[in-house]
């Protein structure tokens, strides 16, 4: 299998270019720094013309750049690869799932969406009903500049949960996480909750803290004065590389799965993305279509749990 890694020297993708290699694909980590690339890509191009020859070369194509192109998917999978991509932004995905494809698009392979849609879609096998969704990340991991960005970019803005208009870092709400108590979460426009909504037509809600109090505050009172934020977003606070992420039936029952360093964990389930995507049948997937909890390769350093009502 030959893997083409947009932004294959990233955060995440790094790490995936690593573990796609220790697994025997050959892979291709592109992007724009010549020292650091194997194939440089400038995706700002207006033909895009290096990244189609690229594209042409591979069985699948991934683009963890956080660059939300739906060009990239059409010319890959037009061409003949499959196409992955390592995001969270709900309108773009609803954008990815308009596509036509004549190969397999594989959305929603990190940890949220990702993990989090795994673990819904198994509480939703054996609990049908509302969910409240957790993604408790730590402030001590050196976020990639795409996943930063993205989440400064939420303050401010609003979005729409069934017929209510919701600002991003409200709407505060208390979890019993595992290993860490009773932690208060807010609201947060990741694309889980859109899509298993959709899906298991309920009501399904997704909430975000980091595991440092301050900063998870500092993001609720940003949220009031976006402008403010500008001045913080390399400000360092304390925190783990821990995460965890959980899902939580109205009877209080959840499934829930922890690691530590959130790239790493994206990376290994952007592997498994992959690997399932050769295989899938043409259209859009998300990842908990295509591989569910039971699948996981145990080789994953990923603890999974659960908690009775």
């Amino acid at each position: 299998m030959k893997v083409l890694v947009l932004g294959g020297y990233g955060a995440v993708g790094g790490r995936l270019v690593t573990e796609l290699r220790h697994r025997g694909s050959t892979v291709v980590a592109s992007g724009r720094d010549p020292d650091r690339a194997d194939l440089v890509i400038d995706l700002r191009e207006p033909g895009l013309d290096s990244y189609r020859g690229a594209a042409a070369d591979s069985d699948v194509v991934v683009n963890a750049t956080g660059l939300e192109d739906i060009r990239l998917a059409e010319l890959a999978t037009t061409i003949g690869a499959a196409f992955v991509d390592v995001t969270a932004t709900a309108g773009y995905i609803d954008r990815l799932e308009q596509i036509r494809a004549p190969r397999p698009i594989v959305l929603n392979v990190g940890l949220a969406p990702g993990l989090t849609n795994i673990l819904a879609a198994q509480l939703h096998r054996q609990t049908p009903g509302p969910i409240d969704i957790a993604v408790f990340l730590g402030a001590g991991e050196k976020h990639g500049d795409a996943a930063t960005e993205w989440s400064y970019r939420l303050l401010g803005r609003t979005f729409r949960s069934g017929t209510d208009t919701i600002r991003n870092y409200t709407q505060p709400l208390a979890f019993d996480l595992p290993g860490y108590g009773r932690r208060r979460m807010y609201r947060v426009d990741f694309s889980d909750q859109h899509i298993l909504a959709h899906e298991f037509d309920t009501a399904v809600r997704t909430y975000f803290a980091l595991d440092s109090r301050l900063a998870t505050s500092a993001l609720a009172a940003l949220t009031r004065l976006p402008a403010a934020a500008r001045a913080t977003r390399h400000i360092r606070v304390p925190g783990s590389e821990r995460w965890l992420v959980l899902a939580r039936a109205r009877s209080g029952e959840s499934h829930w799965a922890r690691g530590e360093n959130q790239s790493q964990a994206t990376a290994l389930l952007t592997v498994a993305a992959v690997e399932r995507s050769t295989t899938a049948l043409p259209g859009v997937h998300h990842l908990h279509r295509i591989l569910p909890k039971e699948e996981i390769p145990i080789a994953f350093p990923i603890e999974f749990g659960s908690t009775p009502p």
